[in-house]
């Protein structure tokens, strides 16, 4: 495994993603994804200037937080389903979350967190049965839902592309959660600046980026 080659790869066709389509190569967070793995690359990754790091399993979640406590700018993002009855042991220990897809798992959110949490609303944008996420019609009216919520801020929207989609249904479907994203922005709804856009993995994350993405998830292609 050549992590830092392969780590200045997704770098550079992020950078290039960025050139080519007008926006700052700054306003693309890469979060490396390191759910299949050991501690060891977390640290590895982190000597090669890598901050952000997603996790979807809670006990191997906390596992590494715990050791990496002593460096105090590592971001923790959570992807993946929530179980509600895990909120508790998760919560104060990540930065973001990716995949509020209920006001329940808000109401739960809410009850644990001890701070303000920056969380992602999860579209399913292509309506695919097999994943979570609100339609596009349902995202304001949960938004509104939220304004007795103390605990969540919003920042932004999150959706997942279908695996197989071809390289024009990925523009129409990253296109589509970031139209979206800005008609919610607008709303200027205090608990949600929604100005974020998390989309984007190691298949598709150039055609994210040039669709507007803020944050992408990059996996198989930093271990390849």
């Amino acid at each position: 495994m050549n992590l830092q080659g392969n780590l200045n790869s997704v770098r550079e066709k992020i950078a290039q993603s960025a050139i080519h389509s007008g926006r700052k190569i700054e306003d693309v967070h890469m979060i490396a994804v390191t759910k299949y793995f050991d501690v060891g690359i977390n640290q590895h990754l982190y000597d090669l200037g890598v901050s952000e790091f997603a996790e979807n399993r809670v006990d191997k979640f906390i596992l590494k937080a715990t050791i990496l406590a002593q460096y105090e700018d590592i971001i923790w993002h959570f992807i993946g389903n929530l179980q509600r009855r895990k909120v508790k042991k998760v919560i104060n220990h990540i930065d973001y979350f990716h995949a509020l897809d209920s006001f329940a798992l808000a109401q739960e959110i809410e009850k644990y967190a001890c701070e303000l949490k920056k969380c992602f609303v999860e579209v399913n944008v292509s309506g695919e049965e097999s994943k979570h996420g609100f339609s596009v019609e349902e995202v304001e009216p949960f938004l509104r839902d939220l304004c007795l919520l103390t605990k969540i801020q919003v920042v932004g929207l999150m959706t997942m592309a279908p695996f197989a989609a071809t390289s024009e249904e990925l523009h129409e479907y990253f296109g589509k959660l970031k139209n979206l994203q800005e008609e919610m922005s607008k709303l200027n709804l205090p608990y949600a600046p929604c100005t974020q856009t998390s989309m984007g993995m190691s298949s598709d994350f150039e055609i994210a980026i040039e669709q507007g993405a803020s944050y992408i998830r990059i996996g198989s292609a930093l271990y390849e």
